[in-house]
């Protein structure tokens, strides 16, 4: 099995970057990071060129390391998402209906280290996709405003990875359900917006994946609380989202 996942796993990270799927992600969260603090940063001036401007400018206070926070996480956040359904809704999808995937299988590989791999080599993509928008990121907030705590950007990053690795195996699962990655895709923004709807409810939102993001932005700013239940939940998520793509696989005739 361990054998089988490392060769999986090398097929993978060779379609990552084949396909460019890792350029794609390296390069789009990479420039946000880049550019976030810097939108931030001119966000007056922009202002000063619509009608009336200088006067909504004398209204706004002048824009802080804070705000170049929060523009970053806003920007990954968002597109960290639609990355992750675009990225991973072909992963099982196009590869049953192009019949690749039974091609794979009679290696033999096991169908758990043929998934595992897939989220695995995503993983790693977002991983180097986030480092890249982190180390950006905090070098251009220290360049135009001041710097944040180290600590807390890592851990903020961290967990952005993390938020986004949810949405990378629940798309995933929906990959497992269709050989169409349209449907695929469709099933996994309807997962979002389940969550994102649910999210949007006090109580419950506090143990939902999304809250990892207002986690983050405290510990970046040097304060808050931490949000371990929906850590625990954000990895339950995970597990639970692989764990049924293999339940469901496995019963699939390629």
């Amino acid at each position: 099995m361990l054998r089988a996942l490392f060769v999986a796993l090398h097929k993978e990270w060779m379609e990552q970057r084949r396909s460019h799927r890792l350029l794609v992600v390296a390069v789009v969260l990479g420039a946000f990071g880049l550019s976030s603090p810097l939108l931030a940063k001119l966000t007056p001036e922009l202002i000063r060129l619509v009608p009336n401007g200088e006067a909504l400018v004398a209204l706004i206070p002048p824009p802080t390391a804070a705000d170049a926070l929060a523009q970053y996480v806003k920007n990954l956040a968002q597109f960290g998402v639609v990355l992750a359904l675009l990225m991973a809704m072909g992963a099982v999808a196009l590869e049953k209906d192009k019949g690749t995937a039974a091609l794979m299988l009679v290696k033999p590989m096991p169908r758990g280290a043929f998934l595992l791999a897939k989220f695995a080599a995503l993983s790693v993509t977002f991983a180097v996709g986030i480092l890249l928008a982190g180390v950006a990121g905090y070098i251009y907030t220290l360049l135009l405003f001041e710097a944040l705590n180290v600590a807390g950007w890592l851990a903020l990053n961290g967990l952005l990875l993390l938020f986004m690795l949810v949405f990378v195996a629940l798309t995933l699962l929906c990959s497992t359900l269709t050989r169409s990655q349209v449907v695929a895709g469709g099933l996994a923004f309807g997962a979002l917006a389940v969550l994102t709807a649910v999210g949007a409810i006090p109580v419950i939102g506090e143990y939902l994946p999304g809250q990892l993001i207002v986690w983050g932005v405290e510990l970046a700013l040097g304060s808050g609380q931490a949000s371990w239940p929906a850590f625990g939940v954000s990895l339950g998520l995970i597990a639970a989202a692989l764990a049924g793509a293999w339940l469901i696989f496995r019963r699939q005739e390629l």
